[in-house]
C-alpha cells in the first residue's frame, strides 16, 4: 500500500549527526600500528569492526524508531557515542580499543544514523535525494576538520588528548539534533523486527544485493589510500593525510551535486547506477597509477564518485518503500546486509594484499572493482524490476 501524506519540509531536519571523527581513522590507524606494535592487518579490524556495527545495528534502531522510540534510541546513542571515544583516548591495550573504538562507537553510530535517515526521509519527498545528501554532507565536513585536528595535535599532545577533543566537538554536535529531530509520522507500534514481505519485492532484493556487493569494495580505497602511498610510492605521511583530506572533502560536492541531479532531471536509481559505474571504473584504473601527482588525481576523481553512491543509496532504499511508516525497518535491514559486507569486504582486502608478491595492491584493487561492477548490475536488475508508483519515485 501507498501512503500520499503531504510531506512538509522541516529545514532542521537537515542538521543530522553526521559530523563524526570516524573519517579521520585512516590517521589512527598509523598511529596504532605503531603504538601498539601490531600489523595492519589487526588494526583493520577496529575499522572495520566500526563499520559492521554503525550499519548492524540499524536493524533494530530502525524497526524502534518506526515504533515511535526515536528520541529514547537516538539520545542513547550520542551517550554511548561519548563513552566509546573517552574510553579509547584512555585505552592502551589492543583489545581495549578494538572495544572502545571499535564496537562501543560502532554500536552507538547504528543507534544514530538509521533513526536520523529515517526521520529525515519523512519530511522530504520530491527532493528527497538532496536533502539526505545535505544532511550527510556532514561527513564529508568531519572528514576535513578531524583528519586537520588530529594532523595538528597528534604529536602535540598523542593520541589520547586527540580523541578527548573529538568527544567534545562530538557533544556540541549532538545537543541539536536531541532538541531538534523528532518524527513526523505517528508510531508504528506492531510489527517484526523482519519485514519478510520485503524480500518478495524484486526490486528491494536487488537492490539490497547491489549494496552487499558495493560495500565489499567501496570503502578499500578510504582504508588503504594512504598505506598505498606510503609503501608502494613513497610518499611521506603528511602526503597521504593529504590524500584522506582531499578524499573526504571532495565527499563534500559528490553527496550534492548527483542528488540535486537525481531529483531535477535523473530520478535516484538512474543517477546512482552511473554513478556507481564511475567508481567502478576508477577503481580498476587505480592499479595503473604510479605517481603522487596521479594519485592525487584518482583520490579526487574517486571521493566524488564514491561520495555520490553513499548519498544516493539510502534515498533509493527510502524511494523503494511505498509505506513510510516501514522506512526505518526496510533501511535497517539494508543496512544490516551493509553490515555484514564491510565486516568481511576489508579484511578479503587485506588479505589479498599480503597474498600478492611482495605486498602489492593489484588483487585488491580489482576485487574491489568488481564487487562495484556486481553491484552496478544488480542495481540495473532493480530498476527493470521496478513498476508502478515506486519506479515513479525511485527511477
Amino acid at each position: 500500500m501507498i501512503y500520499h501524506q503531504p510531506t512538509p519540509v522541516r529545514t532542521k531536519t537537515l542538521w543530522t549527526p553526521a559530523l563524526q571523527p570516524g573519517s579521520s581513522f585512516g590517521l589512527f590507524q598509523t598511529n596504532y600500528t605503531e603504538d601498539l606494535h601490531r600489523p595492519s592487518s589487526d588494526i583493520l579490524w577496529i575499522g572495520s569492526t566500526r563499520i559492521f556495527f554503525l550499519f548492524f545495528g540499524g536493524i533494530f534502531s530502525g524497526r524502534l524508531t518506526d515504533g515511535g522510540y526515536f528520541k529514547t534510541v537516538f539520545t542513547l546513542g550520542a551517550i554511548i557515542q561519548l563513552i566509546g571515544i573517552f574510553t579509547s583516548s584512555a585505552s592502551k591495550s589492543y583489545y581495549r580499543i578494538l572495544l572502545s573504538q571499535g564496537v562501543c562507537t560502532g554500536l552507538d553510530n547504528g543507534l544514530i544514523l538509521c533513526p536520523a535517515l529515517t526521520i529525515l526521509s519523512q519530511y522530504f519527498k520530491a527532493r528527497r535525494g538532496i536533502a539526505i545528501a545535505i544532511a550527510v554532507s556532514g561527513s564529508g565536513t568531519g572528514g576535513i576538520i578531524f583528519p586537520a585536528i588530529a594532523n595538528s595535535t597528534l604529536n602535540l599532545y598523542g593520541t589520547g588528548w586527540t580523541l578527548r577533543i573529538f568527544g567534545f566537538i562530538t557533544l556540541v554536535t549532538h545537543i541539536p539534533c536531541i532538541l531538534w529531530l523528532k518524527p513526523r509520522l505517528p508510531p508504528r507500534k506492531s510489527g517484526p523486527l523482519i519485514e519478510l514481505s520485503a524480500l518478495k519485492e524484486k526490486p528491494y532484493v536487488f537492490f539490497n544485493l547491489a549494496m552487499f556487493f558495493n560495500f565489499l569494495g567501496l570503502y578499500f580505497t578510504f582504508f588503504y589510500l594512504g598505506s598505498y602511498a606510503r609503501e608502494v610510492l613513497g610518499a611521506s605521511t603528511p602526503v597521504s593525510t593529504d590524500l584522506l583530506l582531499i578524499l573526504n572533502g571532495i565527499g563534500i560536492l559528490g553527496r550534492l551535486i548527483p542528488s540535486y541531479l537525481a531529483d531535477r532531471y535523473l530520478g535516484l536509481l538512474n543517477c546512482m547506477i552511473p554513478t556507481n559505474l564511475s567508481a567502478c571504473v576508477l577503481m580498476y584504473s587505480w592499479a595503473a597509477v604510479d605517481t603522487i601527482g596521479g594519485l592525487y588525481g584518482f583520490d579526487t576523481i574517486y571521493g566524488f564518485f564514491a561520495a555520490g553512491v553513499q548519498s544516493l543509496f539510502p534515498a533509493v532504499l527510502s524511494a523503494l518503500t511505498g509505506d513510510p511508516t516501514k522506512i526505518g525497518t526496510r533501511m535497517g535491514m539494508t543496512f544490516a546486509d551493509v553490515g555484514v559486507s564491510c565486516l568481511v569486504g576489508l579484511p578479503i582486502s587485506g588479505q589479498l594484499i599480503t597474498a600478492n608478491p611482495n605486498g602489492q595492491y593489484l588483487y585488491a584493487q580489482m576485487a574491489a572493482g568488481t564487487f562495484l561492477l556486481l553491484g552496478t548490475a544488480f542495481m540495473l536488475f532493480a530498476c527493470l524490476a521496478l513498476a508502478g508508483p515506486t519506479r515513479q519515485m525511485a527511477v
